[in-house]
């Protein structure tokens, strides 16, 4: 059969590895594909040092590739949002199909992307975007297709991950650890994306669409990252039961749908609390296969090229097909209005339990005045721990309260810090059990 000629967007770390599986395993992914998937042309402006384009047609102007007749698929892999945007959006125009590793790139520009593809007629595919070699998109699309999603949450960005492993299982700091990561390349200078949940909320964006049949939201998930927690904090979670992840959480429930990202206190035996380092993994909850998990390496070039070549992959294999029977980009067709415009519900009105660190000065009446306040606002403690006092006679107290709404929280948090016998502003973590159905 006809070759599938591919174009590839930047040669960094992903580009590189891309172009290195193409060409290492040409013969077995041409098996796989029914005919062979050959590099056209490459643009970039630096190239990663284990990729060698010696006889390639190579450019530094990507859109040269966007309108190049002999290119059948882009593949975007220089990530940022506006002119990653451009390009595609100019690929799809000029009737290619697009490959993309770019999380942000789809969780904001998504839907109009999509929609322009739809009416082009061509594949946009995005495998590599959430959980890089990790298949869960064509897992939670395709392999789970039966299921009611009730609800998916994940580790869905390493360098947070390995930050709290090593906090707890070292005692360090989030600064010192912060630091050993970018070093060793795993964080960038600037790690605001991962360590505050911008980057896990753009991928549980994306798995939520698929999940549930909703357009893409990014605006309306909830984000909370990681740098006010403290080895105290991570120390008492264990003494609890419990372990520390930074979680993407989407849930369905009767007044729509939770879409955020935070710490989280889950219990010790849950699967996701035992993955550690760098690594990803994501849990899904269906109505008829009970939970499933997807772990394994979330970055990384060859890694994410598997998920970029196994896109490919599918393209070369749906590329004659009539794109109305194609699988939809987003996992559902035809979706009623009803269910597509499921809301996406604020934080306040989310329901879940908390972990509360306060420091009180040492004095008869303040703590049960802290259990009025929560009280007061319909909040049961479940566990409590009253340490030694510090210096300067304050004592730490540690509380673990039921389930209760976050708007009622907020307000008891609200009240506690303005009593006087309490010190600077408490530490509130939400706790999940995420059940798995033992």
């Amino acid at each position: 059969m006809k070759p599938v000629r591919v174009g590839i967007c930047g040669l960094g770390t992903v580009g590189g590895g891309t172009f290195n599986v193409l060409t290492r395993n040409a013969d077995d992914i041409a098996r796989r594909a029914g005919r062979p998937i050959v590099i056209e042309q490459v643009a970039h402006r630096s190239i990663h040092p284990d990729c060698d384009i010696t006889g390639i047609n190579a450019t530094s102007d990507v859109f040269e590739v966007a309108t190049n007749p002999n290119v059948d698929v882009l593949v975007e892999l220089i990530g940022g949002y506006d002119m990653a945007r451009e390009l595609v959006l100019t690929a799809i125009a000029n009737g290619k199909h697009v490959v993309t590793a770019n999380k942000a790139l789809i969780a904001v520009h998504g839907n109009e992307i999509f929609k322009a593809a739809h009416e082009k007629g061509v594949i946009v595919a995005f495998e590599a975007a959430v959980a890089g070699g990790i298949p869960v998109i064509k897992s939670l699309r395709e392999g789970l297709g039966a299921n009611r999603i009730e609800w998916v949450a994940g580790i869905i960005n390493g360098t947070g991950n390995y930050i709290l492993t090593h906090m707890r299982d070292e005692g360090r700091a989030f600064e010192d650890v912060l630091a050993e990561a970018q070093a060793l390349g795993y964080a960038e200078s600037d790690p605001t994306f991962d360590v505050e949940g911008i980057d896990a909320a753009h991928k549980l964006t994306i798995l939520a669409s698929i999940a549930y049949g909703v357009p893409l939201q990014f605006e309306r998930a909830f984000t909370e990252g990681i740098s006010r927690i403290t080895s105290e904090d991570i120390e008492q979670a264990d003494n609890l039961g419990y372990v520390i992840k930074h979680l993407g959480i989407s849930k369905r429930t009767d007044q729509g749908l939770e879409l955020r990202v935070h710490p989280t206190l889950i219990p010790k035996e849950r699967l996701l609390a035992n993955v550690h380092g760098v690594k990803n993994a994501i849990a899904v909850m269906g109505d008829a296969v009970g939970p499933t998990l997807y772990y394994g390496a979330g970055a990384g070039a060859e890694p994410t090229a598997s998920a970029v070549v196994a896109d490919l992959l599918d393209v070369a294999r749906d590329i004659a097909t009539d794109h109305r029977y194609r699988v939809p980009y987003l996992a559902f067709s035809g979706i009623d209005d009803d269910v597509s415009q499921l809301p996406i519900m604020p934080m306040e009105d989310i329901t879940t339990a908390y972990y509360l660190r306060l420091l009180a000065v040492d004095r008869p009446g303040v703590l049960a005045r802290v259990a009025t306040i929560l009280a007061e606002q319909g909040i049961s403690i479940e566990a409590l721990i009253q340490k030694e006092a510090t210096e300067g006679e304050l004592v730490p107290i540690i509380l673990l309260t039921h389930r209760t709404k976050e708007k009622q929280m907020n307000e008891a948090i609200r009240e506690i810090e303005a009593m006087a016998d309490i010190a600077g502003p408490l530490t509130r973590i939400r706790v999940e059990s995420l059940d798995e159905g033992e």
